[in-house]
């Protein structure tokens, strides 16, 4: 969130046509999991209709909500590509974090550049070796949208 009263920046991930592609198969799969176990009923037998009937209850609504999100996220890359104010970000800090097996590093950021107050956002990734504060990082910002990436 930037200062106190200013917009709630986003971060976009980029994705490339390999990453894309995998999500949107993810979200085929579990749309389709659900209506194919239902047709399996045919074939081996009433057994599977409860398994069927929860797997398209549950894995349905997830897969089209996948599905969603992806191409939110892929038309906000794109239109930050297309539209985006180049800008630098700093690392103001940087916290490890630890949840279950994963862990990684909230790296704290201040954005700025022609066009748009500065603001300061957290950021939660995996960790890498280059992060340290007080490096220089290229980023892209659209502020209409307030969203923004920053490239390492």
């Amino acid at each position: 969130m930037s200062g106190h009263d200013g917009p709630r920046w986003t971060r976009v991930p980029r994705y490339g046509p390999g990453g894309a592609a995998l999500l949107y198969g993810s979200a085929a799969t579990l749309c389709l999991c659900g209506p194919l176990t239902l047709g399996a009923v045919l074939v081996a037998g009433p057994e599977l209709l409860l398994m069927g009937v929860v797997f398209t209850v549950v894995l349905l609504p997830l897969g089209l909500a996948l599905g969603g999100h992806t191409a939110a996220e892929r038309r906000a890359g794109r239109r930050l590509d297309a539209q985006g104010i180049p800008a630098t970000a700093v690392v103001t800090g940087l916290t490890a974090w630890e949840d279950g097996e994963d862990s990684g590093s909230d790296v704290g950021l201040r954005i700025s550049g022609p066009g748009f107050p500065p603001f300061e956002t957290t950021w939660r990734r995996s960790s890498h070796d280059t992060l340290r504060v007080g490096l220089r990082l290229p980023a892209v910002v659209d502020p209409p949208h307030a969203t923004y990436r920053v490239e390492i």
